[in-house]
């Protein structure tokens, strides 16, 4: 085990007042930063509580965390290392075990392993069409919109109706996914991170279903690349590796375009800067991906008079370090790129330029379609959730003056709509054809958000 915090220093408001401060709940919630500005004061890294019963070594300085990510050698990502779990101090329904619990993919690989299976992910990423991108943004950005825009109340609550589906919508047609199939991804993946019981099967089962269509009809889409790269993914593999692209995906999409909206929209925002600064200021001060990128230490390591112990699990605050005091004093020389948030090292971010694309266009299409778009309540009193993973928003209500929006069918969207809609058809042919009775089971259960929106593209 990590050593303790001293028990006689002072912990910051709401946290117990002996052991390891707790990195979630209603009082973290309310009040992150003060939680890491007590944290820097034992030095370079602190023991927390990542959920209960579950301790950690969380590295809160920002030269620690890139010392930390770029030393593959010395801390490594393979969480079978894990002792408490191997000694069974980790309770089996603890909320850190999906987060940390090994998975054949990418994140959780190193070495040779670990070069495979990335050079797989980056090189079918790099296929995607930058253009064909903001137009798969823009289009379903211009459907969510349309389903609360006109309403004569003026109002929605952007989280729920905006941020957290928007990602989803792209993942499911970048993934080409069939709609039944996405359905029930979206289902999967928001369910994992409700917490909804056999969410995990879900999402697998739909994942399962999609490789085995794409086995049979390949298409253009990244799962068909990720499946025909050189590197000879198993299925198993390929299943994992979407897994993380889009639950690694979607929560910090989310996160950032909600955080990045309500910065641009809120009381201090400078007029006249772009959605860009917007999204960097997000990025740099409310990092989506809080606390994560559990490293175990080969060995015993000595960081800054901190003793981490061999497979202790050591994680990086991105949140913290992005606003380290040490660094924001010359932070303006910095490039603007210089933030944690994407990660750094061999394991940093493959998705990061689509990612900073698709935030960017969220905002800009929600600023175009509703111009007077503003919030209900000051920038400052919006609630973040209380979960140690993510910086992210509980609600963003805003108002606006009600409007209609363009269908899909209107020239601007017309191309995406028709590419949508031919592969869309062609899928479900294909599903129909080899599916067998399983799928024909499964294709009584639609009406889900991704069907709806591929039938809003067709002009249905």
């Amino acid at each position: 085990m990590q050593q303790p915090l001293d028990a006689q220093e002072i912990p910051p408001p709401g946290c117990p007042a002996h052991g390891n401060v707790q990195l979630y709940g209603p009082s973290f919630g309310a009040d992150p930063d003060g939680h890491y500005a007590h944290l820097r004061t034992f030095g370079l890294s602190a023991p927390v509580d990542i959920a209960p019963d579950v301790q950690v070594e969380l590295v809160t300085s920002y030269d620690a965390a890139l010392y930390v990510l770029q030393n593959p050698a010395t801390f490594v990502r393979d969480s079978r290392r894990w002792n408490a779990l191997n000694e069974g101090r980790v309770p089996a329904d603890s909320p850190a075990l999906p987060m940390m619990s090994y998975r054949p993919n990418a994140l959780f690989s190193d070495g040779a392993a670990h070069a495979r299976l990335r050079q797989a992910v980056t090189d079918s990423l790099a296929t995607v069409n930058e253009l064909q991108l903001v137009r798969q943004t823009q289009q379903s950005a211009d459907y969510l919109i349309s389903r609360f825009s006109a309403e004569p109340r003026g109002q929605a609550e952007l989280m729920a109706e905006y941020a957290q589906p928007l990602p989803l919508l792209v993942f499911s047609d970048l993934f080409g996914c069939p709609p039944e199939i996405g359905d029930r991804v979206i289902a999967g993946i928001s369910g994992i991170f409700e917490g909804t019981p056999g969410a995990d099967e879900v999402l697998g089962g739909a994942l399962a279903e999609l490789i085995a269509i794409k086995r049979r009809r390949p298409g253009t889409d990244l799962t068909t690349r990720l499946m025909e790269h050189s590197a000879q993914l198993s299925d198993e593999e390929v299943l994992h590796q979407l897994v993380t692209l889009l639950s690694g995906g979607t929560a910090p999409l989310t996160a950032a375009i909600a955080t990045s909206g309500a910065l641009y929209l809120g009381e201090e925002w400078q007029t006249g800067l772009p959605v860009e600064d917007a999204v960097s200021q997000t990025l740099w001060n409310y990092a989506p991906i809080a606390n994560y990128a559990g490293h175990y230490p080969t060995h015993d390591v000595d960081l800054g008079g901190r003793v981490l112990r061999a497979n202790d699990p050591v994680l990086v605050s991105f949140a913290a370090a992005n606003t380290d005091p040490k660094l924001t004093e010359h932070r303006q020389q910095l490039s603007a790129k210089a933030h944690l948030a994407f990660g750094a090292g061999p394991h940093a971010c493959p998705a990061k330029d689509p990612a900073f694309m698709i935030a960017v266009t969220a905002v800009e299409s929600l600023l175009n379609r509703l111009p007077d778009v503003e919030l209900r309540v000051p920038f400052k009193t919006l609630a973040w959730a209380p979960t140690p993973w993510s910086r992210s928003l509980v609600t963003l209500p805003v108002r606006f003056t009600p409007r209609t929006v363009p269908s899909a069918a209107e020239p601007a969207h017309a191309q995406s709509a028709q590419t949508s809609q031919q592969s869309a058809a062609a899928e479900q042919r294909s599903a129909a054809r080899t599916s067998g009775p399983k799928s024909a089971t499964a294709s009584q259960h639609k009406g889900g958000l991704f069907s709806r929106f591929v039938a809003w593209t067709r002009g249905e």
